[in-house]
């Protein structure tokens, strides 16, 4: 079955968040997102707090930008919420936003070999070892755990370039894609995962989560086409959805034809109604999915 959730976009107010949280609780929703994009929100914060909040609902962060946060930190944060919460939390890590790492004094030369070393050492810390590297980047002496979690996690991570794919085939346990993913490129990233899988000799199953920039509402077609339209080109008709529950599943499906096991739902970022949102997607869009 496909997984179905909803992202709590960091363009709303951090004071709205337990609402939503609440709101997804209560109509079933599976999956809430969260983003910790600059200079919005926390990913952890926010994680803590909506996993607090609920008893159910699983909560993904995707994604945290290595750049801005040391391995160590990362993997204690995570051991710390897997532990209260156990099988709640999917984490997720990407490069960041070049831009922003360089407002924060943080972009690097090689963000690849960054997140290569990354996530090679996040994975082993949170397996509970004993970790010592000396990368580009980097850096630990003997560093492990006290209260890793009772079972290591998979770790996501984001990408979008050729070479990004590949590496997350090579050294991740899943892949997150973001909005500006239509099924063709679903179908394309695939196979590029694929190829880095095949080089490191890695089997078994590698999750998709795909985002899907939605709109719903006597507006939506209007607000998304605004959201489209922010990066100054023409709206690709294959990226989001405007419409009603049969017109959203319709999108969903296509997605997960074309290789998504996870689709998140992205409401814009001038949703008027971020409650009446998941409940759309728990009560409306998901019994419509397979």
């Amino acid at each position: 079955m496909t997984d179905l959730g909803a992202v709590f976009r960091p363009q709303f107010p951090p004071e709205r968040l337990r609402k939503v949280v609440r709101s997804a609780e209560a109509a079933g929703l599976e999956e809430l997102w969260l983003w910790e994009d600059c200079f919005l929100e926390s990913g952890i914060a926010s994680a803590a707090a909506a996993l607090a909040w609920t008893d159910r609902l699983r909560v993904g962060v995707g994604l945290l930008p290595v750049p801005l946060r040391n391995v160590a930190l990362t993997a204690m944060e995570t051991a710390t919420l897997l532990r209260l919460f156990p099988g709640r939390l999917t984490l997720g890590v990407g490069h960041g936003v070049q831009d922003w790492m360089g407002q924060v004094g943080a972009r690097v030369e090689s963000p690849v070999t960054l997140l290569r070393e990354y996530l090679t050492a996040l994975r082993a810390l949170l397996a509970g070892d004993r970790v010592t590297t000396q990368g580009r980047y980097v850096q630990l002496d003997g560093v492990a755990l006290d209260w890793p979690p009772a079972t290591a996690p998979p770790v996501f991570a984001g990408a979008v370039g050729p070479r990004s794919l590949r590496l997350t085939g090579e050294a991740a346990d899943g892949t997150v894609l973001d909005a500006g993913a239509s099924p063709d490129t679903v179908r394309k990233a695939r196979a590029l995962v694929d190829e880095g899988r095949a080089t490191a000799g890695r089997t078994g199953d590698h999750p998709f989560v795909v985002y899907l920039l939605t709109a719903t509402g006597h507006d939506a077609a209007a607000r998304l086409r605004t959201e489209l339209s922010a990066g100054g080109t023409e709206p690709d008709p294959d990226l989001g959805v405007a419409g009603d529950a049969p017109a959203v599943a319709e999108a969903v499906q296509r997605l997960v034809e074309a290789g998504a096991d996870t689709v998140v739902l992205q409401p814009t970022g001038d949703e008027p109604d971020p409650e009446a949102f998941v409940r759309f997607v728990a009560d409306e869009v998901r019994p419509l999915v397979p």
